[in-house]
């Protein structure tokens, strides 16, 4: 086998997630870049079909959406359309160099891209109670592309990753400490998204990572904050679970831990319930009663919908009340960052946050702000503090993670 440090890598990314699968084919080589474009991308998506699901390939300028009926031949259909038909990029699934899997949940033992062994499997199916939508639905994604090519190394890229190195101080949850020793800790998630973020941030304004004081807003239908200083997150909104913090599409976020047992001894609900309904019908759906989608949030409010209104005006107050619990741990703030669905396509959720910390001397550029910027500083000149909206790019960080990891020798013999 040739040295493949002499040549171009192919990498594989795959993101599985409950009810879909995201995947991208990267072909990296010395040096890599800041930034770069999939040679092919793919989305399996099973909610939009009464029954299968839709899958939809780009690459070579072409799109195709193909009907997909089954789940355990999913993915080779999905690896089918890398090597045949318009969509076809590779002669063989044998020029797959390296296959990087983003992973939700792998606990405190984890803090970078690690290579796939029997050991890293059990970790990740040890934490499915903490991430029962997303961590065995990496498994399966594991186990198919050891079935399908077996002599390709696979890498886990974990989501907690970039939390471990969180102080203790804001680890470490106010219960017995026995606790703590049994592994109940704040994790933190998103960590892909707010690590690409933060280096992008530093790359976008030409400063060292290392010298600036970054609060980076994950808001998508999950949505978290972290605190950044000196390169490293010092805090976050997520914990044990996703479950933590600010109000998000469905789940309610932090609230009082006495609500799930009054649920319980009061209404007569099991403990499946009540994860339903923190879970699945709380948030922006649960106080609106229409969506966890801000976008119907904001069409509902146009039409004067007043439970809609509530929604977002508490959605908002929890951003704000946040991010401000950030700044305060980083004594400070440098640049406010904004990515995901949310942050990056919604101007009204970036003006009114950022109209709520203009005590900070924090101004927008509203023309800027509207104008659907990517990657950009849209603060006002006079602005104390850089306001970015950055495109997050977990697939591309991925790779980057997967391609640069510290056991990379061990890969190739392997």
């Amino acid at each position: 086998m040739p040295n493949r440090k002499d040549r171009v890598m192919n990498i594989l990314v795959l993101n599985a997630g409950s009810s879909s699968q995201k995947s991208c084919l990267y072909s990296l080589e010395e040096p890599l870049p800041t930034a770069s474009r999939p040679l092919w991308s793919a989305h399996l998506d099973w909610t939009v079909a009464r029954s299968g699901g839709i899958l939809t390939v780009e690459s070579n300028g072409i799109k195709q959406k193909i009907e997909v009926q089954e789940h355990d031949t999913a993915l080779t259909v999905l690896l089918n359309t890398l090597v045949r038909g318009e969509t076809k990029v590779l002669e063989s699934l044998e020029e797959i160099d390296l296959v990087g899997h983003r992973v939700v949940h792998g606990g405190a033992k984890y803090s970078q891209a690690t290579l796939i062994t029997k050991e890293v499997k059990k970790a990740i199916a040890y934490f499915i109670p903490l991430a029962p939508n997303h961590n065995s639905a990496h498994l399966e994604g594991i186990n198919a592309i050891e079935e399908i090519l077996p002599e390709v190394p696979q890498v886990a890229v974990f989501d907690t990753a970039f939390h471990t190195t969180l102080p203790e101080a804001a680890k470490v949850y106010p219960l017995p400490y026995d606790y703590y020793e049994k592994g109940i800790q704040r994790y933190g998630f998103h960590g892909i998204s707010h690590e690409y973020c933060a280096n992008r941030a530093a790359q976008i304004l030409q400063k060292p990572l290392e010298s600036l004081k970054i609060v980076t807003c994950h808001l998508g239908n999950g949505c978290s904050l972290a605190a950044i200083k000196d390169g490293l997150c010092i805090d976050t909104t997520m914990g044990f679970s996703p479950l933590e913090g600010l109000m998000m599409g469905t789940r309610c976020g932090s609230i009082d831990p006495q609500i799930p047992i009054y649920l319980m001894q009061e209404y007569g609900l099991d403990a499946q319930e009540v994860s339903h309904i923190l879970n699945k019908e709380s948030g922006l759906k649960g106080v609106s009663g229409i969506s966890g989608d801000v976008r119907a949030i904001l069409e509902a409010i146009a039409q004067g919908n007043e439970r809609a209104s509530l929604a977002f005006d508490i959605y908002l107050h929890r951003l704000k009340s946040f991010i401000g619990a950030m700044i305060a741990t980083l004594n400070g703030l440098d640049v406010l960052v904004f990515t995901a669905g949310v942050g990056e396509n919604s101007a009204i959720v970036r003006e009114q946050t950022c109209t709520g910390l203009s005590y900070l001397g924090l101004k927008l550029n509203l023309d800027k702000n509207n104008t659907n910027p990517t990657d950009l500083n849209i603060a006002a000149v006079d602005s104390t503090v850089k306001v970015l909206v950055i495109h997050t790019q977990e697939d591309w960080a991925i790779a980057q993670q997967a391609y640069a990891m510290k056991n990379y020798d061990r890969l190739i013999s392997s």
